[in-house]
């Protein structure tokens, strides 16, 4: 099974979180995420006013025991913004193939390839799931955002960060 790491950009908002969770749920990939990609989440929903991050990390740790990795030395790796660094670490050390961000500017494939590692956007990585698995991605979105079909659910998905995938399931 693949290996996924979870930057901290997709962990919120909620909505996003929760499909991209429900498809690990499901079998089609391991989710991965570091110790400090998980404080700097809980620090940016404290800023922000999401109550529920805490107990939601508190779920994810006890249905992936061993997905939160330590993330180890990130001095040495090179990133265009040296924040990042610590993201890439985690990747790393969790020997994950794919880094799913929002940022796919902060992580240049020249930087990445030479750990073994893909970023992709949640869009990208949602379709190539879609591809290879259509129902079992279609029946994820239908419990996120139930009821939802069409164009209002196209519209939903876009609004999530995922327009291809809603572009996909629109028709």
């Amino acid at each position: 099974m693949i290996k996924a790491f979870l930057d901290t950009c997709v962990l919120y908002p909620p909505i996003l979180r929760d499909l991209l969770l429900g498809l690990a749920d499901a079998g089609l990939y391991r989710p991965l995420w570091s110790e400090s990609v998980a404080a700097e989440w809980l620090h940016m929903t404290a800023r922000k006013g999401e109550a529920g991050a805490a107990e939601a990390l508190r779920r994810m740790r006890a249905r992936w025991p061993g997905a939160e990795v330590m993330g180890g030395e990130a001095g040495w790796l090179d990133l265009p913004d040296p924040g990042d660094r610590h993201v890439l670490a985690g990747a790393i050390e969790g020997k994950a193939a794919l880094l799913i961000t929002l940022n796919l500017r902060d992580f240049p494939r020249r930087s990445l390839a030479p750990h073994g590692l893909r970023a992709m956007s949640p869009d990208d990585f949602c379709m190539e799931l879609w591809l290879a698995q259509r129902d079992a991605v279609e029946a994820e979105v239908a419990r996120v955002w139930p009821g939802l079909t069409a164009r209002p659910l196209r519209n939903a998905l876009k609004k999530a960060e995922l327009p291809r995938l809603g572009r996909a399931l629109e028709t």
